[in-house]
């Protein structure tokens, strides 16, 4: 199971849901900054966890005047695919598949000055998302279930614990 298609088939498992409601907890939790998900997909993955039989889905009318709804609820063997899937993830570290990594496997290949310069900048990209996350997280410290706020919580430490050692990696390259 992909990683999309797990985040998916567990907010499901948090409630019933369309679409759109998928959509707008994705956003909500920044859950696109660690997973590939684009809102395109969101209806594809769904039609694929139907056909294997991890949701189903019943169309219900909205309140007012709004079009019926396909909304999506985990199966049986659905809740046991995604306990699976979570158990995995807590328990196995995230292989660091950064384009990161690559330019530092190959810094020598380079100026430098221009190295310098590329690593202040990836410093200040690293800045600028620790603060749009802390901002987030303060907006939904009240309202956010304890599991959400771990998320933000977490992905700010490890910026931080990134951001430290590139200011340090920089140093020793300016030395």
């Amino acid at each position: 199971m992909t990683n999309a298609e797990l985040v998916i088939l567990s907010l499901i498992a948090e409630r019933p849901q369309h679409g759109y409601q998928i959509e707008q907890v994705i956003e909500e939790r920044e859950m696109r900054q660690w997973t590939e998900l684009g809102f395109s997909s969101i209806y594809y993955i769904l039609n694929k966890l139907e056909g294997q039989g991890y949701i189903e889905s019943n169309i219900e009318q909205a309140a007012g005047r709004g079009p019926a709804r396909k909304v999506y609820t985990i199966t049986q063997s659905g809740s046991q695919v995604c306990q699976v899937g979570i158990l995995q993830s807590l328990a196995q570290p995230p292989r660091p598949e950064s384009m990161f990594l690559l330019g530092l496997a190959n810094l020598p290949s380079i100026p430098q000055k221009e190295a310098l310069t590329a690593l202040h900048t990836y410093a200040a990209h690293l800045t600028e998302r620790r603060e749009h996350l802390q901002k987030r997280a303060q907006l939904g410290a009240d309202s956010f279930p304890t599991h959400v706020a771990a998320m933000f919580d977490f992905s700010i430490t490890m910026i931080q614990a990134e951001l430290a050692w590139v200011k340090q990696f920089i140093q020793q390259l300016e030395a």
